[in-house]
Order: C-alpha cells, then sequence, then structure tokens
C-alpha cells in the first residue's frame, strides 16, 4: 500500500511540476493548470486514503462548503479583481498551515517530550511563515481593494520594531524547544507573527504590489512544506516546495524588472495605493498636453502602417479588454500590423495583462515580453497606450532622483506618434509625473479606457 501511494504521490509531483511549466507561456497557461489540477486531486484522494480516516463527515462537509465557495467565488470575480483573489488564496493557505501544524502539536503535547527537535522546529516554521502570510496577504487584499487607502504606511522607529517582534519570536521558538509541553509560547509565536505580518506589509506601495503577491505566494509554499515536515507527508513537501521556490524565482523576476533589490521593495515605501496622485511637479503644474478627439485619433490610427499597443492596470479597470480586441481585429482587417507590447509589472500582480487579454481572446502571438518587441518602437507608427503610466514613463531613464529611476520602461516614445488613453494627467503608482504626456508628437484622448476604445472601434467601422 505505501508502494502505491509513494508512486501517485510521484505521479502528482510531476504533474505539478509540468503544470510549471506549461504556465511560463501563455499558449500552454490553460493545459498547464489543467496537469497541476488533475496532480492536487489526486494527491488529495491518496492522502485520505492513505491516512486510514475513521469518519469522514467532517471531510465531506468541507469539500460540499469548500467547493461551493470556491466555484461561485471563481465565476463571479472580475478579471480586474484577481491580484485580490489570489491575495486571498495565499492568505487562506498561510492559515490552513499554520492551523494544520499547531493542531498537530495540540495532538502530539501529552507526548511532547518525545518529539524530535526537528519537529518542533518544523512546527515553529510553519505556524510563524503561515501566520505572516494569512495577514500579509489580507493587508495586501485591502491595499488592492482600495480598502485601505493613501500612500504606503510609515511610521518612526518601524525596521527596529519589526527586528524586535522577530527577535521576540526566536526567543519564544527557544523556550519552546525547552519546554515543547508549554503551549503559550506557541500560541505567543501565533499571535506576533500575525502582528509581524501586517506591519511587514502596511509599508510598502501599489508600486510593489505584483512583488508582495508572489512574493507571499512564496511564503504560503514555505509554511506547507514545513507542515509537511511536521506531518511526515511527502507531498505537501514537494508541492510547498514547489509554490516556494517559483514565488522566490518570480519575485526575483519582478525585482529585475524593476530594477530594484528585494529589501528596497520590502522597505523603501514607494508608490501610491491606487495611481491617482496627482501631478506634484512645479512643471507638470504650468504645461498643457495636447488633447485630441476620439475622431482625430481614429484619423491617425487608419493611416497608420504598424501600431502597438500597451495595455495598463487602467485597461482592467475599465475592462476595456473585449472591446480592444474589437479594435485591433478592425485594424488588421486593413492590413495594419498590430501587436501588444507587455511590460513585466504591467498589472497589480504578474501576468495579469496576458491573463486579461487572453480573457478577450487575444491571439497569443500578437503578444510580445518587452525584450522582444522593444526595438520594434522606433519603427513603429503608432505606440498606442491604454491605461499605463509608470511602465512608460522617461524617467526612468532620465531622473536619478525618481522611484522609477533605472527600472527597464517599454520605449514608447521612440515611436513616431504616441496616443494615450487616459482618465487624466495624474501620476501612476510610483507617484511620478510623466513627462511623455506633454510631448510634442504624444496624442492625450482623456476618458474612460472602455468607452474611449469602443468609439474608436466604431469611428474605424464607419470609415
Amino acid at each position: 500500500m505505501q508502494t502505491l501511494v509513494n508512486i501517485a504521490y510521484l505521479l502528482a509531483a510531476v504533474l505539478f511540476i509540468l503544470g510549471l511549466k506549461k504556465l511560463s507561456s501563455p499558449k500552454t497557461a490553460r493545459a498547464g493548470n489543467l496537469l497541476a489540477m488533475i496532480g492536487m486531486f489526486l494527491a488529495v484522494v491518496v492522502t485520505l486514503l492513505d491516512r486510514q480516516i475513521v469518519d469522514f463527515t467532517y471531510i465531506l462537509i468541507g469539500v460540499v462548503v469548500g467547493s461551493a465557495i470556491g466555484t461561485v467565488s471563481a465565476m463571479k470575480v472580475q478579471m480586474t479583481a484577481m491580484p485580490q483573489m489570489v491575495a486571498l488564496f495565499n492568505g487562506f493557505g498561510g492559515a490552513a498551515s499554520a492551523l494544520v501544524a499547531f493542531s498537530e502539536y495540540e495532538f502530539s503535547r501529552p507526548t511532547s517530550n518525545q518529539m524530535e527537535f526537528s519537529v518542533i522546529l518544523n512546527i515553529i516554521l510553519s505556524v510563524l511563515i503561515g501566520m505572516v502570510t494569512f495577514t500579509g496577504s489580507f493587508i495586501a487584499f485591502a491595499k488592492l481593494q482600495r480598502i485601505m487607502r493613501g500612500p504606503p504606511m510609515v511610521f518612526a522607529m518601524q525596521k527596529p520594531a519589526n527586528a524586535l517582534i522577530f527577535l521576540a519570536v526566536i526567543g519564544l521558538g527557544t523556550a519552546m524547544a525547552w519546554d515543547p509541553a508549554n503551549n503559550d509560547f506557541l500560541l505567543a509565536i501565533l499571535l506576533l507573527a500575525g502582528v509581524l505580518g501586517v506591519l511587514a506589509v502596511i509599508p510598502i506601495g501599489g508600486a510593489d504590489m505584483p512583488v508582495v503577491i508572489s512574493l507571499l505566494n512564496s511564503y504560503s509554499g514555505l509554511a506547507a512544506s514545513a507542515t509537511g515536515f511536521v506531518l511526515h507527508n511527502n507531498m505537501l513537501i514537494i508541492s510547498g516546495a514547489l509554490v516556494g521556490a517559483s514565488g522566490i524565482i518570480l519575485s526575483r523576476i519582478m525585482c529585475k524588472a524593476m530594477n530594484r533589490s528585494l529589501a528596497n521593495v520590502l522597505f523603501a515605501a514607494v508608490g501610491t495605493d491606487g495611481g491617482e496622485t496627482a501631478a506634484t511637479g512645479g512643471a507638470a503644474e504650468t504645461r498643457r498636453a495636447t488633447e485630441y478627439t476620439v475622431e482625430d485619433a481614429a484619423m491617425v490610427l487608419e493611416n497608420a502602417q504598424s501600431v502597438i499597443i500597451v495595455p495598463g492596470y487602467g485597461l482592467a479597470v475599465a475592462q476595456a479588454q473585449h472591446v480592444l480586441h474589437e479594435m485591433e481585429a478592425l485594424l488588421m482587417k486593413r492590413g495594419v500590423n498590430v501587436r501588444y507590447a507587455i511590460h513585466p509589472v504591467a498589472g497589480r500582480m504578474p501576468g495579469h495583462m496576458n491573463v486579461l487579454l487572453a480573457e478577450a481572446n487575444v491571439s497569443y502571438d500578437l503578444l510580445f515580453e518587452m525584450d522582444a518587441i522593444n526595438d520594434d518602437f522606433q519603427n513603429t507608427d503608432v505606440a498606442l497606450v491604454i491605461g499605463a503610466n509608470d511602465v512608460i514613463n522617461p524617467a526612468a531613464r532620465l531622473k536619478k532622483e525618481s522611484p522609477l529611476y533605472g527600472m527597464p520602461i517599454l520605449n514608447v516614445d521612440k515611436a513616431k506618434s504616441v496616443m494615450i488613453v487616459k482618465r487624466s494627467l495624474a501620476a501612476g503608482f510610483a507617484g511620478e509625473d510623466n513627462d511623455l504626456f506633454f510631448d510634442p508628437k504624444t496624442m492625450m484622448v482623456f476618458g474612460d479606457a472602455k468607452k474611449i476604445v469602443m468609439e474608436l472601434a466604431h469611428a474605424l467601422k464607419a470609415a
């Protein structure tokens, strides 16, 4: 029986790895999701059968209730709210790991003096990382949902306070190793870890939310892996390690895309919560951007031979991906070479833009990552920007005091003409004014992205 269980776990692990591999490309992402789902289903079924559970009543109730909640949530959630949903998933994953480890400790406490040090250590790690993930993810959710508004919350002695809490957790963990039967130590660790999760995320600004989400995802995996060691469950160890490693790698990729260190992301308090910061620079207050009508913009697109579309978070907020796909099809029918330029941190989580455009059935062949398309802007007639700001801001190249300085951006300003659809001249998540708005070759078309793109499509049809 144990041999069959190990074979099933090995098969599930292979499915997880293949699923992760396929998630690296938009073309194969759906297949990757399916493989990972099959692997998880197999792992859950085998675990339930292997553990010789006496009564499945509560488990069945949990499966039914959880499946109902998951199905309804997945069907109702808007694509714009997907980052919030991922944050909640991370949080619940961390909480589940912490609760399982804590319950295993309580079950074993009567004989805790015989517990191995490695088991105690993993219980502490699971509770610590799980609770940090739980509370930190809910703070991230509140920021993304704009329940918590305004700039990052920074107070005096914040970093020393976090360090003291972490040292207190280490001290409590050491005390628990000496006296495993005293559950007060683990309860205190659980409480302090929850506080640490809140304090760790509140100073992080909206500009860094993609990194925060991928990092919290990594934390949830590490917590699960530690719980796997507590339960002596190989599958939980493997799957948690895969999530933890992939989350760390993704966080590193996001940091590289912003040309910033992970420490800078966690402690620099960059950016606002919603990308609606008013223009603050003196030049931005006195200069006037050139505003164009939809008819003017349609005429420029109609006469273009090549167009690169740059989607941003404004596209997601306006739910404009479907009408944008319709407009793209109209341009291509006219013989215009249309492509999409995707910046790694264009949305509120890694891959957000790819998911939005895939929902609208935009061909994967039209989606190009920044490195693959950046040199093509200089030979492009029109760069059409829909709701993007920081990822096209030339301050990243020119302004050393800017929080964006050094971040690789899309070379939109190199195109022959630039057309920007945006609600206002407000700064982006980093709080930095964008000089591109005032460039003589830039056409600003103000308004809701969905409404403007729909009018552009109608104008192209009429033409």
